[in-house]
């Protein structure tokens, strides 16, 4: 009988069910991060994937603790389907941190954190979660800071003259 590359590469059974949709999404995301470890072999990546890929089929299941889980998608669950925070909301803000409820990384600042590494937007992870919209996604400390800063420097303050009118510079 003549092997199949991937039988010859891994020693996997072609026979054996492979995983499909989000099934094969979950593995993907796994290995990915197992291999972008700089001491991994490119057999112990093949070996990963292909007991993964047993596992997942064998149960018919995905993980669920994928922290990539939370996409826009995700803002219009409600009730019972709606997320589970990454640690208490009353917690997510310190007055150093603010912490992220999709992964529970803490960081000055939110807003670029969930684009990049949940494509969220401020309005969607609000929904998500059920955020107040007072809800501070800056550290109140660092606010603060850059507050005094700009005041210090003279940003936001103008003069106008005494009738009211601005006068606009000449260019």
């Amino acid at each position: 009988m003549h092997k199949t590359m991937d039988e010859k590469e891994t020693g996997a059974d072609p026979r054996q069910s492979t995983p499909t949709g989000p099934t094969l999404d979950a593995v993907a995301r796994i290995v990915a991060a197992f291999a972008s470890r700089p001491d991994t072999t490119p057999d112990e990546i093949v070996a990963l994937a292909t007991r993964l890929a047993g596992l997942f089929s064998a149960f018919g299941q995905t993980p669920s603790a994928a922290p990539r889980a939370a996409t826009p998608a995700a803002s219009r669950l409600t009730g019972a389907d709606a997320p589970v925070p990454a640690l208490p909301i009353e917690q997510a803000v310190t007055s150093d941190k603010v912490y992220c409820l999709c992964c529970g990384r803490g960081f000055t600042m939110l807003k670029r954190h969930l684009k990049a590494e949940h494509g969220l937007t401020e309005e969607e992870y609000r929904a998500l979660f059920s955020l107040p919209e007072d809800m501070p996604l800056v550290a109140p400390n660092y606010s603060e800071r850059k507050a005094a800063y700009a005041k210090r420097v003279g940003l936001g303050k103008y003069e106008r003259d005494a009738s009211g009118t601005e006068d606009a510079p000449s260019r």
